[in-house]
């Protein structure tokens, strides 16, 4: 007959006992639980942390090599112009993506090519190439749209509509990319116009009042 200690034994249960393989499997399931890792750093940013660390760890390499003067030195710009060149390609050229979605026309009400080339030659006598340069834009763009090559269509880009009239126009589709090109650079980048673009444009646009759509074109 089991004594007292026995039978209060029994009454509570025996002590679990788990074999060591499946508590080091159950204590590493609990571990992969999302809720312990949900804090834990991205892997975008655990790249980027390494990153910065093996910089650092180069930079540090460079100050050793620094001690040789002149060699240090060239080592230090080389890195420099490397790092510059890195973010260059990954970032793009400064402001591109905002003159790539700029309208080709303000909100200034409907206006004729004819009125935008006038008021491109009064920029052009005043000496007001960048403005000289949007206005003639605008006139050749709107005169493919008096002529049905484009869609008289709101919000529209000089890239964008530059793209679309080369394709009526094929022999011009090169130039027409350019001057596309060369407004968004005058017009929403840093480049000082000058009196060659604006005489650039104005000699596209009378080429192109010239040049027949090619067969299957909306004119």
């Amino acid at each position: 007959m089991p004594n007292w200690g026995e039978r209060a034994l029994a009454a509570v249960g025996s002590p679990v006992t788990v074999p060591r393989d499946p508590a080091r499997e159950a204590a590493r399931n609990e571990l992969l639980d999302p809720a312990y890792h949900r804090h834990d750093p991205s892997l975008t940013q655990r790249i980027t942390d390494w990153l910065w660390a093996q910089l650092d760890r180069l930079l540090g390499g460079i100050g050793s090599v620094a001690d040789s003067g002149a060699t240090g030195l060239i080592f230090f710009l080389v890195i420099a112009v490397l790092i510059g060149a890195a973010l260059w390609w990954r970032l793009g050229r400064p402001g591109r993506a905002a003159r790539t979605t700029a309208a080709l026309f303000t909100a200034d009400g409907p206006r004729t090519a004819a009125q935008f080339r006038a008021a491109a030659r009064g920029h052009a006598e005043a000496g007001d190439w960048p403005q000289a340069v949007r206005e003639q834009m605008r006139a050749l763009v709107r005169a493919l749209e008096e002529r049905t090559l484009l869609d008289a269509r709101p919000g529209r880009t000089a890239d964008e509509a530059a793209a679309e009239a080369g394709r009526f126009l094929p022999e011009h589709a090169a130039a027409l990319r350019a001057a596309a090109r060369s407004f968004d650079d005058v017009a929403f980048g840093d480049r000082v116009a000058q009196v060659s673009d604006y005489q650039l444009l104005a000699e596209l646009d009378d080429r192109l009042e010239r040049t027949r759509p090619t067969a299957g074109g909306p004119a």
